[in-house]
């Protein structure tokens, strides 16, 4: 899908750096991307106009002039390059616009709009937009619906007098719905939620292991924490902060058995943990940590691996943040991600521990 457009100068950092001609030129012989949409240049020896980028063979820069606009360049008779497609938005840049309108739509849409009408307003294919919506955002058009309305009704609860009121904010237009999608979006029931956690049980319980002190926490559902640190006490009271609403219960001889499998398991890694958890986190957030679950005991993935086997090879910075935000220890095993050149990045739990952590899983790697 390509669009016709005037290019026009535009404002920014971008437009002070390229003022005089001295930096233009030094832009072409560097093919500067940031130049793009800031000027063009012309060639006089074969008639033809291009983008700062354009990988075409250099000029003379005797031979070159430079322009403001396409229109400028084509009233002086110049004609656009086929190879940087001057007067066209990129490939990139169109299907980087198909998919923000796609986003936008979905935002203002009252329920989301099916992949038929996204991909029919994007005038591609449904397979093609699914393809690309997931490529550029990291997630399916439904999963970036489901998140948007995961935030409303946060918002909606907090705001809203009643429950009910909250429904309809939220752009629900059934209480059965809001009530089957809420519940695992949030965690607990809206009216818990709503209550800022007042009600939910958390039971917890502190062992010690070669990497110090261990808390783990759960609810109903699953497993909601795994901390380590050199204190006990500190790691409860980070427990009470995180939780600060729910009713935190010391555990029983049946949980405690739960932890001391845990330490095992840290202390001789056999195999990979698969416990039940109970996490929030963004669609995207929740992807990279299933991720990291694969990952098999003994190997490392960089940051940029892991972004590639998810289909974002440029969301380097964004799974490493999402490793950040993992709240699960060991069972999540975000410490088997390392730099590009191997090396330990930082880690929630200190990079130390992270080093151990690895060391211990060595001998079981296939």
């Amino acid at each position: 899908m390509k669009i016709r457009h005037t290019m026009t100068t535009m404002p920014g950092n971008g437009q002070s750096r390229f003022t005089t001609s001295h930096q233009r030129w030094q832009a072409v012989l560097a093919r500067d991307k940031q130049a793009d949409g800031v000027f063009l240049y012309s060639v006089r020896t074969t008639g033809v106009y291009c983008r700062p980028s354009c990988a075409a063979r250099r000029a003379l820069r005797q031979n070159v002039q430079f322009h403001r606009t396409c229109a400028e360049a084509e009233r002086l008779g110049f004609r656009p390059c086929r190879r940087c497609r001057p007067n066209s938005t990129g490939l990139d840049e169109s299907q980087s616009k198909a998919i923000a309108d796609a986003c936008r739509l979905i935002a203002r849409a009252e329920s989301a709009p099916n992949l038929a009408a996204l991909a029919d307003a994007a005038r591609l294919s449904s397979s093609h937009f699914h393809r690309l919506f997931k490529r550029h955002t990291g997630v399916t058009p439904r999963a970036y619906a489901a998140q948007l309305r995961a935030a409303r009704a946060r918002s909606a609860l907090n705001r809203s007098d009643t429950v009910t009121r909250a429904i309809y904010d939220a752009g629900y237009n059934s209480n059965g719905r809001f009530y089957a999608e809420t519940s695992g979006i949030l965690g607990m029931q809206p009216k818990t939620f709503r209550a800022g956690g007042k009600g939910v049980q958390i039971r917890f319980a502190v062992g010690e292991c070669s990497l110090g002190s261990i808390l783990v926490a759960a609810t109903a559902a699953g497993i909601c924490s795994i901390a380590l640190g050199d204190d006990p006490a500190s790691l409860v009271t980070e427990l009470q902060q995180r939780f600060a609403n729910a009713e935190l219960i010391g555990a029983d001889a049946a949980f405690e058995k739960l932890v001391a499998r845990l330490i095992g398991q840290i202390e001789r890694p056999a195999a990979s943990l698969s416990l039940p958890l109970d996490i929030q986190g963004t669609a995207f957030q929740q992807r990279v940590w299933k991720k990291l679950c694969q990952i098999p005991l003994g190997e490392m993935r960089s940051y940029q691996q892991l972004a590639r086997s998810l289909g974002r090879p440029k969301a380097t910075r964004a799974v490493a943040r999402a490793c950040a935000a993992n709240q699960i220890a060991v069972a999540i095993p975000c410490h088997r991600v390392v730099r590009t050149d191997g090396s330990l990045s930082g880690y929630r739990w200190g990079v130390d521990r992270k080093a151990r952590l690895l060391k211990l899983e060595k001998p079981y790697q296939k």
